[in-house]
């Protein structure tokens, strides 16, 4: 007993600190990397979020980083920390399913450029974390390896596309991860299977995968602007919908993360060309009269009364902090239409050849999606385009009264995890399997940065996050206002019954 807690001390130190013990030799990262792993083999079993494990590997490079700084080397902010990466993401000699039958054996000839910089800062990968097919879908199921269980309730879903990510964190089996943020979309796959190529492109936030899964397990999670963090390989390399970021459990090392992940690429057409280290300074701002926009349900989404409960409960934080907040929102006219145009379209793009050559190891959701994509004609992506700018810039117009827009994250607390996705919220039906996170998509149809954070819990014990959206590329900015939550409140501190058990 005095071993677990002892480990579980370790693995619930913040990123930061576990850096900074790293660097100044007060832990070895080979007793990080123990503590983690002892971590994986009592939790994992439990919750299902790391699908491929890989100690040996992991204890070897963590023996390699001890070496590295007891010889004087120069090493990263992220020198010697654990880090476990999607399975929709790239990995070197590493199996990467997708989460998909007809992929199951893949296993990648390099590494995501996610994947490259986060071993360049000094992470060491321990393994894959669990996502839904192709990350279609805000709930983490697939028939590879099965169900991810919400750690606050394991009858319950851990939210996805991320999911694997999130309860992993939320467990203590890493301090940080890389996430995506989906929502529904393929999770930026192509394979070229009908001429034998395996050229696959990783996932990320589209529709809520960095964001609602981080709700669901009381975790952290950014969505970037585009090109924040520049994405590599794939098929749209200035398609700015699907993006990745950092997950961690506090807003402080998911900056971190960032500030290793983000900057300019030249393999990524899009990506803004400030460096990383823009997000290494203090997070600490003054947000006496700064003006935020406070919406229940962007005004006309159902949102479950239990989670407006939670929210509603913390708006004193905020004011609290010194921010003018008046009840309203951006017109979103078109937005879910705008989205799901989109979607389909990125779907036909990436998966076209699977569904050619492998339709029968497929979920039915994904070969909707694909087939929805391919109904598309130019003229109908035009007005769609057309549609998409206007929205941007009534949200731009609406912007330049409030620095941030305050909403819900997902319309819904966690859910039954056999129920495969939300079908009615407030006797409202829902029309697909992604409908219920329009509180997260229609965000990412004006590309602006989004967090979420840690609000609270319902009377039931399940995780609630707030979703907090800046104005353009102003990814500092929602950090600092998350941050400033965050100190106040403090919910990231309150661990999952499944650690405790």
């Amino acid at each position: 007993m005095d071993s677990i807690m002892e480990n579980q001390e370790i693995c619930f130190l913040t990123a930061a600190e576990l850096a900074r013990r790293i660097r100044a030799k007060a832990l070895s990262a080979t007793e990080v990397m123990k503590a983690h792993l002892a971590q994986i083999e009592r939790v994992n079993p439990k919750v299902n979020a790391i699908v491929t494990f890989l100690p040996e590997q992991a204890l070897d490079q963590a023996r390699a980083a001890d070496e590295a700084l007891a010889h004087g080397e120069a090493v990263g902010p992220l020198h010697g920390l654990p880090v476990a990466h999607k399975d929709l993401t790239p990995t070197k000699g590493i199996r990467t399913t997708f989460g998909s039958l007809a992929l199951q054996d893949f296993v990648p000839e390099e590494d995501a450029l996610i994947v490259e910089r986060l071993k360049k800062a000094g992470a060491i990968t321990i393994g894959k974390t669990n996502t839904p097919e192709f990350g279609a879908g805000s709930q983490t199921y697939n028939k590879v390896f099965g169900e991810t269980l919400n750690p606050y309730d394991t009858t319950r879903t851990c939210g996805g596309s991320s999911g694997g990510a999130a309860v992993a964190l939320a467990c203590g089996m890493m301090p940080i991860a890389d996430g995506s943020d989906m929502g529904g979309s393929p999770g930026g796959a192509a394979v070229a299977l009908a001429t034998g190529a395996a050229w696959v492109a990783q996932g990320s936030d589209m529709g809520g995968s960095l964001r609602n899964p981080a709700s669901f397990c009381n975790v952290v999670g950014l969505r970037p602007s585009p090109g924040r963090v520049p994405s590599w390989p794939g098929y749209a390399g200035w398609f700015p919908y699907p993006v990745e970021g950092p997950m961690a459990r506090t807003v402080e090392d998911a900056a971190l993360m960032l500030s290793t992940i983000a900057g300019p690429d030249p393999r990524s057409p899009i990506a803004i060309t400030q460096p990383g280290n823009l997000f290494s300074q203090s997070l600490k701002r003054n947000f006496k009269e700064i003006r935020i926009a406070w919406s229940h349900d962007l005004g006309m989404l159902p949102v479950d009364p239990q989670v407006t409960i939670v929210i509603e409960g913390q708006r004193q934080v905020f004011e609290d902090l010194g921010c003018l907040i008046d009840d309203c929102e951006p017109d979103f006219s078109n937005a879910d239409e705008i989205f799901k145009v989109w979607r389909a379209w990125y779907f036909e793009l990436v998966l076209s050849e699977v569904l050619e050559t492998q339709r029968n190891k497929l979920k039915d959701s994904v070969i909707w999606n694909i087939e929805e994509g391919r109904k598309l004609s130019g003229p109908e992506l035009g007005a769609i385009e057309r549609k998409r700018t206007e929205l941007y810039h009534r949200v731009r117009r609406f912007m330049k009264t409030y620095e941030f827009l305050i909403l819900p994250v997902s319309q819904v607390p966690p859910f039954d995890v056999r129920q495969r996705y939300v079908k009615e919220i407030n006797g409202e039906k829902m029309g697909t399997y992604i409908d219920w996170m329009k509180s997260c998509y229609y965000i990412t149809t004006i590309g602006y940065p989004a967090i979420s954070v840690p609000c609270g819990f319902t009377a039931d014990g399940l995780p609630v996050g707030v979703q907090i959206v800046g104005r353009h590329q102003d990814d500092l900015g929602v950090l600092q206002l998350a941050y400033a939550f965050e100190q106040a409140t403090g919910f990231w501190k309150r661990k999952p019954p499944v650690v405790l058990q």
